[in-house]
């Protein structure tokens, strides 16, 4: 017989009703879904019910391939997805602010599906003169990756307010799901903007690999309704006033064709994660890969950029940076390409790396170290 220390039954009891909490939420949340989509009221919905902009989740869904989902397959996803995502707060990295700076985590940014949408400020505990704001958009292949990991704490310091976003991943939505969640956190954000004493008309953007890719679109796609998506905020804009790109994908059609040998699988595959994004395998989407692609937004009032990419990376080829780089340089954008040489997909804390990215947000944006 297994014997528990009282503390043990404390955590093992308030795991189970926390994962209780979670099934009973997921299956409100899909009730909702269902309720909302079911044209023909007969409690399920086909793949032409289904909305399009998660059509390409339907297959995995619809565990019992029967052509129709239901709610029990419904909250069955919902809850696989809470268990790799959600964590308790408790269990979050703390990381230690400077004096007078404080973090506000977890704020609902939007609502979509039933879904929310969360996001991270930290900021002067009391008000002060607006300062500019960086945001971070983590990667993971857009089916990974969480806000909690947030390298842009070091400009609190340096006087900038900061967030982190989360959006949704590929298992919960396909493209453009993700960069409309971004350009909803920036409206947000703009909208918020006094009670946490940023400057509105000096947002500065930062992700790396997939969040390198958001970024850049964020920084392109300024004004394109397909993108801008309509959850949250309508009257403020999304535009943001520079970009960080850390080795971010941009035409994923040609990122095959200059992997390095060592690349650790085919993008065209069905279940790379550009395909896992886009909802298909990419060769046989172009026209929503096209519309994935920074490149296809870039016009000369773009904001400066910034992109930094290692020679040696295995997952995302350096052409992928070039590509951006030519066509921001074409239409004479401020913008700036630096190869870390024998750099990996990411390469760590590389002094001249951090120098770089401290020099840009701080021109750009135009902050004294001594706010």
């Amino acid at each position: 017989m297994k014997h528990f220390t009282l503390p043990a039954l404390i955590v093992a009891t308030v795991a189970g009703m926390t994962n209780a909490q979670d099934d009973a939420q997921a299956r409100l949340e899909a009730t909702r879904f269902i309720r909302q989509h079911d044209a023909n009221r007969d409690g399920k919905l086909s793949r032409d019910e289904f909305p399009e902009r998660v059509r390409g989740l339907f297959d995995r869904i619809d565990s019992n391939q029967d052509t129709l989902v239901d709610v029990d397959e419904d909250t069955a996803f919902r809850s696989r997805r809470n268990v790799n995502q959600n964590r308790p707060a408790a269990q979050r990295p703390r990381p230690n602010l400077p004096d007078g700076i404080v973090a506000a985590r977890d704020i609902e940014y939007a609502l979509v599906d039933g879904v929310s949408l969360r996001l991270d400020v930290y900021a002067p505990k009391e008000p002060v003169e607006a300062r500019p704001l960086i945001v971070w958009i983590h990667g993971g292949g857009w089916k990974n990756g969480s806000k909690d990991q947030c390298p842009a704490l070091r400009f609190l310091e340096r006087g900038f307010v900061v967030a982190s976003v989360d959006y949704r991943l590929s298992d919960v939505a396909i493209y453009p799901a993700q960069i409309q969640d971004c350009k909803s956190a920036i409206r947000w954000l703009r909208a918020n903007a006094k009670q946490f004493s940023i400057d509105p008309k000096r947002i500065g953007v930062w992700g790396s690999s997939a969040g390198g890719h958001l970024v850049a679109l964020l920084g392109t796609s300024g004004g394109d309704e397909y993108l801008e998506g309509t959850h949250g905020n309508p009257e403020q804009s999304s535009s943001v006033q520079a970009v960080c790109d850390f080795f971010g994908p941009t035409d994923f059609l040609q990122m095959d064709a200059h992997a390095l040998p060592i690349a650790p699988f085919k993008h065209d595959a069905p279940g790379s994660p550009e395909a896992l994004v886009i909802g298909g395998p990419i060769q046989e989407n172009k026209e929503k890969v096209a519309k994935a692609n920074p490149v296809t937004y870039v016009t000369a009032d773009d904001p400066p950029f910034l992109i930094v990419h290692g020679d040696n990376d295995p997952l995302v080829p350096l052409h992928q940076s070039q590509l951006l780089f030519e066509a921001l340089r074409h239409v004479k954008v401020d913008v700036k390409l630096h190869v870390v040489e024998g750099g990996s997909h990411g390469f760590g804390r590389a002094p001249e790396v951090d120098k770089l990215v401290d020099e840009f947000f701080e021109t750009t944006l135009r902050v004294s170290t001594e706010n």
